[in-house]
């Protein structure tokens, strides 16, 4: 599946912002695409993420979407996930929080 913003899509969505030093700023990005493609995706429930990096060079941010908050929560405690999850943690302090989407608006 591909990420859908839609208030009519059932999912629940992650944003997750890390900060983190410039100069890990791509070594973040690098783990945590390695972590959705090794183990992420392959998670009950897991439906996407997209991984963005700030102009700034401070920020990255997660935005994933799961089936629900529960998958969400299994994942969290997934052996696997947490090995990922570890490392990141050493050079990034992170601000996660589950959302649904209450509106989607575009031109046209």
């Amino acid at each position: 599946m591909m990420t859908t913003i839609s208030k009519d899509n059932q999912v629940t969505t992650l944003i997750n912002v890390f900060t983190v030093e410039p100069e890990n700023q791509q070594r973040l990005v690098e783990m945590l695409i390695e972590a959705t493609e090794k183990t992420m995706k392959h998670l009950p429930g897991f439906i996407s993420a997209n991984i963005h990096k700030s102009s700034d060079g401070v920020r990255v941010t997660n935005y994933a979407q799961w089936r629900t908050g529960e998958d969400f929560e299994a994942m969290q405690k997934n052996p696997e996930a947490t090995a990922h999850m570890k490392p990141i943690m050493e050079i990034a302090k992170f601000d996660a929080h589950l959302y649904e989407v209450v509106e989607s608006l575009s031109v046209g």
